[in-house]
């Protein structure tokens, strides 16, 4: 009898998680690290006890809330990958790092400023997500869509940098579209 009792506390308390998750990734990604855990809790209709007994710190909150923003990076990237020609795959990949990556440099601040080992914590996802950009560069580039000469420092480089252009500019996406037009003219070949 007491197995069938725990194994719905289980859900539930695997619901709360998701949903604590679900919510502090929308809230941090869209008002900033500085929102108090409570106001996190209330939003996500849970104590802050249950918020707590999963992340026992809000660092331990952001951390799982990067690190999910990074398998969820990693798993987009595996399909597009799979899923069109190489070309509109790594232009695609691009624009997708760029985009789900806002907001990245405030979260890893607030960890380190924590104490928290970022590069440790986000290693996993992060290497996942830049071997699949290395095998997406080197196919565009045998297809001929980006420039052979271009290395994957190089195009971390740009993709941080186009990242920290889009900040810049804020939600209007006419400018923002721009931008992309441009980096992406000098991604392909001359």
């Amino acid at each position: 009898m007491s197995g069938t009792q725990e194994r719905p506390l289980r859900a539930d308390a695997a619901r709360n998680r998701a949903r604590v998750l679900d919510v502090a990734t929308e809230v941090f990604t869209s008002r900033g690290v500085g929102v108090p855990t409570e106001e996190i809790a209330r939003a996500a209709g849970v104590g802050v006890g249950t918020l707590f007994r999963h992340f026992p710190t809000k660092e331990a909150l952001l951390e799982a809330v990067m690190v999910r923003r990074l398998e969820e990076m990693a798993a987009m990237t595996a399909r597009l990958a799979a899923g069109a020609d190489r070309a509109e795959a790594f232009f695609a990949c691009f624009r997708l790092v760029v985009e789900r990556s806002s907001g990245k440099n405030e979260f890893a601040q607030a960890l380190a400023a924590a104490g928290v080992d970022v590069h440790a914590a986000l290693r996993a996802p992060t290497e996942e997500i830049q071997t699949r950009l290395a095998a997406l560069l080197s196919a565009a580039q045998q297809a001929g869509a980006v420039r052979p000469e271009l290395c994957l420092p190089e195009l971390l480089a740009v993709l941080v940098g186009t990242g920290a252009m889009l900040e810049q500019l804020g939600p209007d996406p006419a400018p923002r579209e721009r931008i992309f037009e441009v980096v992406f003219d000098g991604l392909r070949p001359r």
